[in-house]
C-alpha cells in the first residue's frame, strides 16, 4: 500500500479506499473505452459532502489530480483520468433528502441514480422530466455537470432548466451552496449555473436541487414509417412547426429498429427507412388533437404508415428498448462512436441530408438517430473492425458532421459534453475571447489545475 492510499484511507477509512488494479481498471475511463491511457493512482467511494472535501484538501495541498465520477456513462470521456490521480466515485452519495410537494422541488445527494429519483417523485404524482438514456445508471450529480438532455427536451427542456440549486466541493476543500429551493434569483453571479454544465472542472456537485412539475395525467405512443430519412426529417420540421410538440420524438433508422425488435413484442414495422417513435403527454383532450394534427401532417407528407400504440406494456418496452440502444448496438459493432452535433429544428433536415452524403463521400458506416424533436441528433460512427484505416476515416467523418453541424447555425455537443471527444472542435464554435474568459474562470476557481484536468482544452485548461 503506498503513501496516497494509506493518506487516503486515514482520511475517509479504509473500505472506502480502492487502489488494486483489477479495482482500477473499473475507473480507468467512461463509457468510450477507447479513450483510456492509464489507470488512476487510487478511487474513493465517499459516503458524505464531508469526505468529499477531506480528499480535496488532500489532494489541493499535494497537487494531485481528481476526477470526478458518477456513473461513468458518459460519451465524452469526462470521467477518464487522463493524468492518474483520484478518482472520486460519488455513488455512495446516493440519498434522496427531500421532496417537498407544497414547494414542487426536491433536494437529492449527487449520487442518486436518475431512475431511481424518477420513481420516488412519480408515486406522489410529481414529474421530472429530464431522461438521458442511461437514466437507469446514471447519476443526478453527472447530469448537473454535463447539463445531460434526452427525449423530453424536445417539450421540457434538459437538465440545466431544473437545477435550482447545488452543494459543491471546491478544488481547495470548501463548501459551496448556491441557489435553494426557490425558483427565483437574482443576487450576484449565477454560480449554479456556472458549475451546471462544468464537467467537472471547477468542483464535484455533491447535492442538488431541483424544481418539479405535476405528472402528466396521459400518454400515448405513435410510431411513424417513412419512405426515406429525408421524409422523416421534413415530418418532424412540419409537427414543431405546427405547434403539436410531443413530449419525446425520436428518430430512427432501419438497423435501429431491426435490433430493437430482438427485444420487443409486438416488433415495430420495419417496411421503411426511417422511424419516428412519438409520445404526447397531456389531458386525453389535449393528445386527441395532437395525434390529430400529426397524423394529418403525416397523411400530407405521405408517410408509409402512422401507427398508435394501444397496449402500455408495448409502448413501455419500445420506450426501454430506444433508451438501451447504444449498448444493443455495441453487441453487433466493434466500436461504436455517438456524435452529438445539434441544430435548430428547421435545419434538421439539412443535417440528415449531410449525414448521408459524408457517410458515402467518406466510404463509413453512420448509424442516424436522435432526440429530433430538439434538433438534438447523434449520428454514430459504426466500424465493424478496429484498424489505423477506420480510425482516419472516423475522424474525418466526425469532423465533417461537426463542421457543417455548425454551418446549419448549430452546435458540437446539445447532451454529452466536451470531455476529451471534442476538446479540439471548442475554438471551431467559440472565439478565442470566450475560451480565454473560461479559463481564467477555471484559474480562478482551481489554480493548481488539479480539478478533472485535461478535459474541454487540448492543453487541459491551464494557464
Amino acid at each position: 500500500m503506498n503513501g496516497l492510499v494509506k493518506d487516503l484511507a486515514r482520511l475517509i477509512g479504509d473500505s472506502k479506499v480502492l487502489f488494486q488494479p483489477e479495482d482500477l481498471l473499473a475507473y480507468a475511463n467512461d463509457a468510450t473505452h477507447y479513450f483510456r491511457t492509464q489507470l488512476p493512482d487510487a478511487a474513493v467511494l465517499p459516503t458524505s459532502t464531508e469526505e468529499v472535501a477531506r480528499v480535496m484538501s488532500y489532494a489541493h495541498q499535494h497537487h494531485i489530480p481528481v476526477t470526478p465520477r458518477g456513473a461513468g456513462s458518459g460519451l465524452s470521456g469526462g470521467a477518464t483520468p487522463v493524468k492518474g490521480g483520484i478518482v472520486v466515485d460519488t455513488k455512495r452519495l446516493n440519498r434522496i433528502l427531500e421532496i417537498d410537494r407544497a414547494n414542487m422541488t426536491a433536494s437529492v445527494e449527487g449520487g442518486v441514480v436518475l431512475q431511481n429519483f424518477h420513481r420516488a417523485v412519480e408515486e406522489r404524482g410529481l414529474f421530472y422530466p429530464p431522461d438521458p438514456q442511461s437514466m437507469s445508471v446514471c447519476t443526478i450529480g453527472g447530469n448537473v455537470a454535463t447539463r445531460a438532455g434526452g427525449p423530453r427536451g424536445v417539450k421540457y427542456g434538459t437538465t440545466g432548466n431544473y437545477v435550482t440549486g447545488l452543494e459543491v466541493v471546491l478544488p481547495d476543500g470548501s463548501i459551496i451552496k448556491t441557489g435553494g429551493k426557490f425558483v427565483k434569483q437574482s443576487v450576484g453571479y449565477d454560480l449554479t449555473h456556472l458549475m451546471t454544465g462544468s464537467e467537472g472542472t471547477l468542483g464535484i456537485i455533491t447535492g442538488v436541487n431541483v424544481r418539479l412539475l405535476t405528472l402528466p395525467p396521459s400518454t400515448r405512443t405513435m410510431v411513424v414509417v417513412c419512405e426515406t430519412l429525408d421524409q422523416a426529417a421534413e415530418i418532424v420540421s412540419e409537427i414543431i412547426a405546427r405547434g403539436a410538440v410531443p413530449a419525446m420524438m425520436e428518430f430512427l433508422i432501419k438497423l435501429a429498429i431491426t435490433v430493437m425488435n430482438n427485444y420487443v413484442d409486438p416488433p415495430l414495422p420495419t417496411d421503411g427507412e426511417a422511424f419516428l417513435l412519438i409520445e404526447m403527454d397531456g389531458t386525453p383532450a389535449q393528445i386527441e388533437s395532437d395525434i390529430k394534427t400529426i397524423k394529418e401532417i403525416c397523411n400530407e407528407m405521405k408517410a408509409r404508415e402512422v401507427r398508435e400504440v394501444d397496449d402500455e406494456r408495448a409502448a413501455k418496452a419500445y420506450w426501454n428498448a430506444r433508451s438501451n440502444i447504444y449498448p444493443l448496438i455495441m453487441t453487433i459493432f466493434n466500436r461504436a462512436i455517438s456524435e452529438d452535433i445539434t441544430v435548430p429544428r428547421s435545419r434538421i433536415p439539412d443535417l440528415v441530408r449531410a449525414v448521408q452524403e459524408i457517410a458515402a463521400s467518406v466510404g463509413i458506416m453512420i448509424g442516424l438517430a436522435g432526440h429530433a424533436g430538439d434538433g438534438n441528433m447523434h449520428p454514430t460512427i459504426l466500424q465493424t473492425e478496429i484498424n489505423d484505416e477506420m480510425a482516419a476515416k472516423a475522424k474525418q467523418a466526425i469532423e465533417l458532421m461537426v463542421r457543417r453541424g455548425l454551418e446549419l447555425g448549430g452546435t458540437i455537443s446539445g447532451e454529452h459534453g466536451i470531455g476529451i471527444h471534442k476538446q479540439e472542435f471548442l475554438d471551431w464554435e467559440f472565439d478565442q475571447v470566450q475560451i480565454d474568459l473560461m479559463k481564467r474562470i477555471k484559474q480562478a476557481f482551481d489554480p493548481y489545475g488539479i480539478m478533472n484536468p485535461g478535459k474541454i482544452w487540448l492543453e487541459g485548461g491551464e494557464q
